[in-house]
């Protein structure tokens, strides 16, 4: 007798789908799992046992081998308990074979026959829709794994809820996606006294997704801006929430199925691992990098990171995705995110404060900011200085403009450049931009050109810096609803690129 089911296995955000075969045989009685299982699939078989032994399912008397092709890929998780079930189930004749083989499961039992939610539930689905099959998971990812809408959800609370729906004693209903979770409005740009340049480069950083780096003393706001920064960010599209949904399913970050719009906002403390920052550890998770994807990656205090973190750092924020190298995995994740940092200008911080001045300047702030690489610091667009608030200021009315009015430019912007880029869909924004493309559409004019031709001879400007000038005049322009790049848009945006204390 010998039945069969699928379900998937994990490599990164793409779900490979694994055909789960059941066979029972004569033999010395014993239940054999093969197909290259971890020690999480493997102990299966004791809760799978034990969750048919609470329905009052007794095991026949003969050899149960459980195979998981194909046998070369990894299987790793607990998901793999409710397949393992059903293809069991349907070789004894408890429940039709068609059935359960036309259907993708995932699920985690526990010792009394309850289902457990498990990771991954919306990466699963979307492989089941690709095969044409329904997905079959405990209630607790029904809503998660819903918002794919192109498969049947079906999402059970036990084992016994699964056995009744096949059997057609009490069939599953559908389950819903969850709800849109709105993004909480919470901190203001208002909020912030003075810093008008600084609030200035963070409006051109959300408007193109441009990388940004602050410089001040302690206590002059970098932190409490870069909080501000989702608040002037446009809500993800649908294609992007699903995108970065995917990913935070893996990592057990989606509560209660609701997918939210809001871009995501990791700020990593600066003794996390490489691990921690690009993705890695066991199973080749993602890192901070992937879980910032579309959204925003803080780091602060930018230089007291390990400097083997900060260099791998330069290839995911060229190409937009990071490759996890291990022995026994290579794992490919996208990692498109707007990377702001923030620094002190030497490790006392008070290189730049007239009034505390340094006593070992200036070679305190070369050997600190030294510790940002020349590649590295060439792939920030902005570098803005933040100078100290007078305590005096504090006590003053908020000034500037609300994040509201600074998102609704942002999200016109960005508008402009959907409709710019709606032909070619591995750009969204100017920071994708590059080639003839770029040319294309950030040519600036005569009196532009002779502006930066100046500028790269006097400072040395690279190949790289001249394009990431080139993008950031081209943003500039769009947040002023110009057609074409013109001289004062590169002029600005060569100001944020020759920052004082950020040197070229």
């Amino acid at each position: 007798m010998v039945a069969k089911t699928y379900t998937v296995a994990f490599e990164g955000v793409e779900a490979k789908m694994v055909e789960v075969q059941c066979a029972v045989t004569p033999g010395v009685p014993g239940f054999m799992l093969v197909g290259l299982p971890d020690k999480a699939v493997s102990e299966a078989k004791e809760r799978v046992r034990a969750s048919l032994q609470a329905m009052s399912i007794a095991l026949p008397s003969k050899k149960i081998t459980i195979n998981l092709a194909p046998a070369d890929l990894p299987k790793e998780g607990s998901h793999f308990d409710l397949p393992i079930a059903l293809a069991l189930l349907a070789a004894i004749d408890i429940l039709p074979k068609d059935e359960v083989e036309s259907t993708v499961s995932i699920g985690e039992l526990s010792l009394d026959g309850r289902l457990m939610p498990v990771l991954g539930a919306l990466p699963a689905a979307m492989a089941a829709a690709e095969e044409d099959r329904a997905l079959l998971c405990p209630r607790a990812c029904g809503a998660e794994a819903a918002w794919v809408g192109a498969t049947e959800v079906l999402a059970a609370a036990s084992l016994s809820e699964v056995v009744r729906h096949f059997t057609g004693q009490a069939p599953l209903h559908p389950a819903e996606a969850g709800e849109v979770i709105t993004p909480a409005q919470g901190r203001d740009l208002r909020d912030v006294k003075g810093q008008e340049r600084a609030k200035r480069a963070m409006e051109i950083a959300a408007a193109g997704r441009h990388h940004m780096l602050m410089i001040g003393t302690p206590g002059s706001g970098k932190s409490m801006l870069a909080a501000r920064m989702p608040s002037i960010l446009p809500p993800l599209s649908a294609t992007e929430a699903l995108e970065t949904s995917m990913i935070h399913s893996l990592s057990g970050l989606l509560t209660e199925g609701g997918i939210s719009r809001e871009r995501p906002f990791r700020e990593p403390y600066h003794t996390a691992s490489m691990a921690a920052i690009v993705g890695g550890g066991r199973g080749a998770k993602p890192g901070e990098i992937s879980l910032a994807h579309n959204g925003v990656l803080f780091m602060d205090e930018f230089p007291e990171f390990p400097r083997t973190v900060l260099e791998t750092l330069r290839q995911p924020i060229e190409t937009g995705e990071i490759m996890v190298a291990r022995a026994n995995a290579h794992i490919r994740y996208p990692c498109r995110f707007l990377l702001m940092a923030a620094a002190n200008p030497c490790r006392c911080g008070y290189l730049s404060d007239p009034a505390r001045a340094c006593g070992k300047a200036p070679l305190c702030g070369d050997d600190y900011l030294g510790r940002i690489s020349g590649p590295l610091m060439d792939r920030f667009d902005l570098r803005v200085d933040v100078p100290p608030v007078a305590y005096t200021d504090l006590d003053l009315p908020a000034t500037g403009e609300s994040s509201a009015i600074v998102a609704a430019r942002v999200a016109q912007a960005r508008k402009v450049q959907e409709t710019r880029f709606a032909a070619l869909p591995e750009i969204r924004v100017n920071a994708d931009a590059e080639g003839q493309v770029l040319e294309d559409i950030a040519t600036p004019d005569a009196e532009g050109r002779a502006l930066i031709a100046r500028v790269a001879e006097r400072f040395g400007l690279s190949a790289r810096g001249y394009h990431r000038v080139l993008r950031v005049a081209r943003t500039i322009a769009d947040l002023d609803g110009a057609a074409d790049v013109r001289h004062p848009h590169v002029a600005e945006a060569i100001s944020y690129r020759l920052s004082m204390t950020a040197k070229p």
